[in-house]
């Protein structure tokens, strides 16, 4: 049986990060990823936005990587030349009663180190003349990113550092073994790999394979729950330079309006709870989100909005919890060396990526 010192199973933009951090720290690393290439699930299918910080829970592991991963991100883009731009956001409110909470949302904010101003109706269309609203939050720090642009430069980095890479290299089996780990993969060739330290940064399948890992307690390993956000695209140019979201509702933040590098407008994601991975935006779902638009942006345009593509939140909490934090899970909770899974890395994971690859490096 072939050895190798660190295994990382999954090939998502946090498992790149984590092998990049670890191949750069001088241990052996091989990424085993299920797909053809790197990046092609929840990495690849959301909004690209570099996050401030502002929503999570004071102290949540979702705050503090998310406020971290954020500066490390941008300098990371900016001395290696990719494309990103901080042009922030504005966080609105359409009636009065919402504007009566801006200043708390402001305070949470402040309080997970995101700094927030708050702006008169006057002061936002000025900003924004397209927008309607009562009053807002503005974010300088939020921004946007070429997502597969980091990918690309965390897995030349990776390999520079003496990294490898298995794709089309499903994971079948995990065990706990005599001098480590056990890895057996599902591809046409199977293999059967031996490594010292491990670790599951699969995504949606990240709990799977933890419950069946030999040696390890199952009932440490949390279920997965599936959650579809669906984004549809805006057929023309948008009238806004900065990202806008609405004030959150209760079971999310709206439909906000993100922009590409391009300046190409996309809304969403919704929230869909699904039984699996399943890709497909239905059409009609739309319809719901004129309505969303049009109190921020009355002037959108009647047949506008075109299906685009849709992602799924890896969750580990069902519906009617509400929210959720990232659980990197390593030896002092599950008892074994060498072993870090990770569970329900959803949005902010992209913003996070650097933060948790330090993380989990400083676990192992």
């Amino acid at each position: 049986m072939d050895r190798v010192d660190c295994i990382v199973v999954g090939a998502g933009v946090v498992g790149l990060a984590i092998a990049r951090q670890l191949a750069q720290a001088g241990r052996e690393v091989l990424v085993l990823e299920a797909n053809e290439s790197f990046g092609m699930e929840t990495s690849a299918r959301n909004s690209e936005v570099i996050h401030a910080g502002i929503y999570y829970p004071q102290g949540s592991l979702m705050a503090r990587l998310c406020v971290e991963g954020r500066g490390k991100l941008y300098d990371y883009a900016q001395t290696r030349g990719l494309a990103h731009r901080k042009c922030g956001k504005l966080i609105v409110a359409t009636t009065p009663a919402e504007v009566a909470t801006l200043a708390g949302i402001r305070a949470r904010a402040a309080a997970n180190g995101a700094p927030l101003e708050i702006l008169s109706r006057a002061e936002a269309t000025a900003m924004e003349p397209a927008l309607a609203c009562e009053g807002a939050l503005w974010s300088p720090e939020t921004g946007v990113i070429d997502s597969h642009g980091y990918m690309l430069s965390l897995k030349g980095e990776a390999e520079a550092a003496g990294a490898m890479f298995a794709f089309h290299a499903p994971v079948a089996a995990l065990a706990v073994g005599d001098h480590g780990f056990v890895v057996t993969t599902g591809a046409a060739e199977p293999m059967t790999l031996g490594c010292a330290a491990l670790v599951n940064a699969a995504g949606h399948g990240a709990p799977g394979l933890a419950q069946a890992m030999q040696g390890y307690d199952a009932g440490l390993a949390p279920t997965a729950y599936f959650a579809r956000g669906n984004y549809f695209t805006l057929a023309g140019r948008a009238p806004f330079s900065r990202l806008i979201y609405p004030v959150p509702q209760p079971g999310g933040l709206g439909v906000h309006l993100t922009l590409d590098l391009g300046g190409q407008a996309k809304f969403g994601p919704d929230v869909e709870w699904i039984d699996g991975l399943d890709y497909r935006v239905d059409p009609a779902r739309g319809e719901a989100f004129y309505a969303a638009i049009r109190r921020y942006w009355p002037a959108l345009p009647d047949g506008a909005l075109q299906p685009g593509y849709a992602g799924i939140r890896p969750k580990i909490a069902p519906p009617e919890a509400g929210t959720q934090d990232f659980v990197l899970q390593g030896p002092g909770r599950h008892g074994i060396a060498g072993l870090v899974h990770l569970f329900g890395v959803e949005s902010p994971g992209l913003t996070s990526s650097l933060a948790i690859a330090e993380a989990v490096a400083a676990m192992l």
